[in-house]
């Protein structure tokens, strides 16, 4: 009976082992990816202020080319919003609203995601001159993790990173085309 009760006490501090590190995790997190494009920052940032233009570089967009899209408003402008809905668990069903623009620089939105999980979450798309013809491309997204999922923050932060990586290669290799 004593060695039952042992392995129960063991089985039972094992379990609540992640529950405790949650609590001393962050629940927030930033995520930012950049690349440099051979383009003038002007016609950089004139692409990437419309969202439209996110299906032909967006990893999300990419991977569920039959997803479903809805807009409502001017593109490229503040309160434009671009609806996606996909039976793929990588791509789910949100939306996401232009909140501000600073023309030239910096094009801020609101993610708003409903499937495969809930979240809102602001992210933003920066251009920056390194040169008249090359432009440094910055997109961040600053996310949230309510306890105890915040245990997974680490594979959220290296998953999306990756999927931001390789839509802005995708941007570049598009701008950059002859």
């Amino acid at each position: 009976m004593k060695t039952l009760k042992r392995v129960a006490i063991v089985l039972l501090i094992l379990l609540s082992l992640p529950f405790l590190s949650a609590l001393f995790l962050p629940r927030k997190f930033v995520i930012e990816r950049e690349v440099v494009i051979k383009k003038p920052k002007q016609e950089v940032f004139d692409y990437v202020k419309h969202l439209k233009n996110q299906e032909k570089y967006s990893k999300w967009a990419l991977i569920d080319p039959k997803m479903k899209t809805s807009y409502r408003g001017t593109d490229g402008t503040v309160g434009f919003v671009m609806a996606w809905e996909s039976n793929n668990q990588d791509v789910g069903k949100g939306e996401q609203e232009i909140t501000k623009i600073a023309e030239g620089d910096r094009v801020d939105v609101e993610i708003r995601i409903s499937e495969p999980f809930q979240s809102v979450d602001p992210a933003y798309t920066a251009t920056e001159a390194v040169a008249d013809d090359q432009t440094r491309v910055k997109s961040v997204y600053l996310g949230k993790m309510p306890y105890p999922m915040n245990l997974l923050c680490g594979y959220v932060q290296n998953k999306i990173g990756e999927d931001m990586a390789t839509g802005l290669t995708t941007l570049k290799n598009l701008l950059e085309k002859p």
